[in-house]
């Protein structure tokens, strides 16, 4: 009787201290920790496998044809993560909106619906893709990039349907299935296919690794598609399905000025690099720019874990529960981002050398890019914020003028100071970015948005 005090209070004091670090398990914010967290691990094992990958590819093909395989893996991302629509955004909007209406038929109808609209369009402009890359050659591109440019096109429709996938599966919590088979299993399926080809003698230039990398994008769609269906199945009760094409359209082509906007601001960079340096400097500056790839992953994580409830709380009306869930978000989008840069820039130069001796030339350029990403990560993902809450358009307006900030200082500084000129565009025009929204958040929705002040209606 008098032992058992003494077993029993040190496994309460450890459970308390567990619950006072841990928080409210049950908490959104606790959850969207959790979230945040797989979705962040889940990058950054994808960022190690990228990073291997792109170390390999760079050893194995040499400066030069890597510059092309960047180049033309850099039009693969733009264009790919483009042609949905913005659905794979907006489906964070949309369904929980018709699940918390009881809408089961429309629900049903864009769960299917959104991925053969996606895939056929798709389908449809890489052939129109292909075409321009036809017309174009061999007088304007580069005639050791046309075949790389055409595996580019058949890329496509299975890149922009993972994408609509991956927004479908946040929506529903399954972060680990909206993002593995894109970021983990399709990055592993590219160094095994070009590791191979390495072993068996293969000439490994720019078209090899562009086979191997449409193959990976097309393997790990049709496994996250099985696995999907099968999931969802589980979740909607099978019935009728009602095709709000219209109404699905009206959401997300807002949404995809916005997304569309941020992403051409992301690789401006790159293809005007392309355009007035050598294809050497491209694969030196897209190097440094994977290494950073840490700190935008932080963002990134935030992203996918905080839209679909700030859609959520502002369709159940709960404005404190909003504005407290806001500066979480913020917080763990703002520090972590802080650190992480911090890491980077001290660890750069060996990190850069895992590329190659002639990729250490890039290490200062670190530091000019890192100043962008730190500052854009003080507001966290309020661009998600502004969409989610019907202020789509306004934002994407804030991405326009950055965007075209963005071209116009890489046109005018690249061709003098080369990979230099662009990561000083790009970070000039990061910053601009965070002002606008920043500002456009605190005028529509009367919110301070920083990681240094609290957030308070203004």
């Amino acid at each position: 009787m008098d032992a058992q005090p003494a077993t029993t209070e040190p496994a309460g004091l450890i459970a308390r201290l567990r619950a006072r670090l841990a928080g409210d398990e049950t908490s959104d914010a606790s959850l969207t920790r959790r979230l945040a967290g797989t979705v962040f691990i889940i990058r950054v094992i994808s960022a190690a496998l990228a990073y291997l990958s792109q170390i390999l590819l760079a050893r194995w093909m040499g400066t030069y044809d890597y510059g092309i395989y960047v180049y033309v893996w850099t039009w693969v991302l733009l264009l790919g993560s483009m042609m949905d629509f913005g659905i794979s955004t907006s489906a964070q909007k949309i369904i929980p909106e018709y699940r918390s209406g009881g809408e089961l038929a429309l629900l049903r109808g864009f769960l299917s619906g959104s991925r053969w609209l996606t895939f056929l369009v798709s389908a449809l402009l890489s052939l129109g893709l292909a075409g321009v890359v036809r017309l174009l050659s061999p007088g304007i591109i580069d005639p050791a990039a046309e075949l790389p440019l055409y595996v580019g096109c058949m890329t496509l429709p299975a890149f922009v349907v993972a994408n609509t996938q991956d927004g479908i599966a946040r929506s529903y919590d399954w972060m680990q299935l909206g993002l593995m088979p894109q970021f983990i299993i399709r990055q592993a399926l590219i160094i095994a296919i070009t590791a191979s080809a390495f072993v068996l003698g293969f000439h490994l230039g720019a078209a090899t690794a562009m086979v191997a990398s449409a193959a990976a994008v097309w393997v790990a769609m049709a496994g996250q598609t099985a696995v999907l269906n099968r999931k969802l199945s589980g979740e909607v009760e099978a019935g009728p399905k009602a095709y709000d094409v219209g109404g699905w359209l009206a959401i997300s082509l807002p949404i995809l000025l916005v997304e569309g906007f941020y992403l051409l601001l992301s690789y401006t960079d790159v293809l005007v690099l392309h355009q007035f340096r050598p294809s050497d400097e491209v694969g030196v500056y897209f190097a440094v720019v994977k290494t950073l790839a840490l700190v935008s992953f932080i963002h990134y994580a935030m992203s996918a874990t905080t839209a679909h409830r700030f859609a959520e709380y502002n369709a159940l009306g709960d404005k404190a529960r909003l504005s407290a869930y806001v500066m979480h978000a913020i917080n763990w989008t703002f520090w972590p981002s802080l650190a992480a840069t911090v890491m980077l820039l001290v660890l750069g130069e060996p990190l850069l050398w895992l590329f190659g001796p002639q990729f250490v030339v890039g290490y200062d350029i670190m530091f000019i890019a890192a100043i962008g990403l730190v500052v854009r990560a003080a507001i966290g993902p309020v661009e998600r914020l502004l969409n989610m809450l019907g202020h789509q358009k306004i934002c994407a307006l804030a991405y326009a003028l950055a965007f075209a900030m963005n071209v116009m200082l890489c046109v005018v500084l690249v061709p003098h100071f080369g990979g230099h000129g662009a990561a000083a565009a790009t970070s000039i025009s990061l910053i601009f970015e965070t002002v606008l929204l920043f500002w456009i958040v605190r005028q529509r929705l009367g919110m301070h948005v920083l990681a240094f002040g609290a957030l308070r209606k203004g």
